[in-house]
This record gives C-alpha cells, sequence and structure tokens, in this order.
C-alpha cells in the first residue's frame, strides 16, 4: 500500500458529533455535516481510511463491544449510501486507569496499524480533534491534522497544544474534515 494514500481518522468529533455522555447506541450516533461525503471523496481518489478511536464507554460499563459493532454498522451503512468505505477500524476499550499501550495519546493502535500493513507511517496524515489524537499520531511518526469540529476548538486555545515544547506548532488546522480533504486533494499536502 502507498502511505500517501492512507488517511487515518478520529471517530468522535471528527466524523460523528461527540456527547459527554458517549455515544452509547446507533441512536445516539450523528454525522457531522460533510463528513461522510468527505470520507467518499478520499475513497473516490483511492485513499484507504482507517478510523482510531478510543473507546472507554466499554470499560466503563457505558455500552458493550456488540453495541460498539451496532453503532460502526450504522456509520458504515450511512457512509457507504454516499459512496465511502473504511477500511479498518482499530478501537481502545480502556480507560486511562487499565494503563494500556492503546489508548490515546500512546500510539499502541497506530503501531498496530503500521505492524499489520507493514509500512511507516511517516507519510500519513491523522485527522484528530483532541491533543491526545495528535501526540498519538506524532508518537507514532505519523503527520496529525487537527480540526475545530468536536473538542477542536478548545484544544486550539489549551496550553499542551499551543506550548511549542510539544512540536504543535506545525499541525495544519482546519474548520472540519471537509475543509481538510478540500485540502489535500486540492494540491496534496507535503510532509
Amino acid at each position: 500500500m502507498n502511505t500517501s494514500k492512507l488517511v487515518i481518522l478520529d471517530r468522535d468529533g471528527v466524523i460523528n458529533h461527540d456527547s459527554a455522555d458517549y455515544i452509547r447506541s446507533p441512536d445516539d450516533w450523528h454525522a457531522i455535516p460533510g463528513s461522510l461525503e468527505a470520507i467518499a471523496r478520499l475513497c473516490r481518489e483511492d485513499y484507504q481510511v482507517v478510523l482510531i478511536t478510543n473507546q472507554s464507554g466499554i470499560s466503563r460499563g457505558f455500552y458493550s463491544t456488540n453495541q460498539l459493532n451496532r453503532i460502526h454498522q450504522k456509520m458504515l451503512d450511512e457512509l457507504h449510501r454516499v459512496g465511502g468505505e473504511i477500511s479498518a477500524i482499530f478501537f481502545c476499550p480502556h480507560s486511562d486507569r487499565d494503563r494500556c499501550e492503546c489508548r490515546k495519546p500512546k500510539p499502541g493502535m497506530f503501531l498496530e496499524l503500521s505492524e499489520r500493513l507493514k509500512l511507516s507511517l511517516n507519510d500519513v496524515f491523522a485527522v484528530g480533534d483532541s491533543f491526545r489524537d495528535l501526540k498519538a499520531a506524532q508518537a507514532a511518526g505519523a503527520l496529525p491534522v487537527l480540526v475545530k469540529t468536536g473538542k477542536g476548538r478548545q484544544t486550539c486555545q489549551e496550553p499542551s497544544f499551543l506550548d511549542p515544547e510539544n512540536g504543535m506548532d506545525q499541525v495544519p488546522v482546519y474548520e472540519d474534515l471537509g475543509e481538510f480533504v478540500d485540502d489535500l486533494l486540492l494540491a496534496p499536502l507535503s510532509a
């Protein structure tokens, strides 16, 4: 696989509206306007789209893995209707107290993806709406991108994001996933 034709996305706040009460059922899952169409546009240009998402609601007992699968099926069904697809979904079911290696901001899911595909993520954009998304991508060698949907506007103001010591000063910031895809497809972003 050509890594320049791979894009990694966070889910909540990037593809769908986020909720402080968690997305617990398919009825709670609502796409951000234009996000599914943006993914479909990537697919039409032969990009592979992979989802990497923290889902601590499982370990907190808010929903089961089966319920998460039903939520993802709704997302995939709506995405298929507009001509898009997601090649793989990686999720971490743990909470911070589990101290796993997969929960973002740790890079475990990114490293697993890299290992499975037998490729470096150095030229791969990873779109998220939180500092933990960006840190995980950065730690795995991917190219973090911030969108202002979800927690993104708040993230832009966080001291951890603004601190030049964290290396986030070069992270591109977009209004939403659609604007990122516009820019990527118009003139591929340089690594």
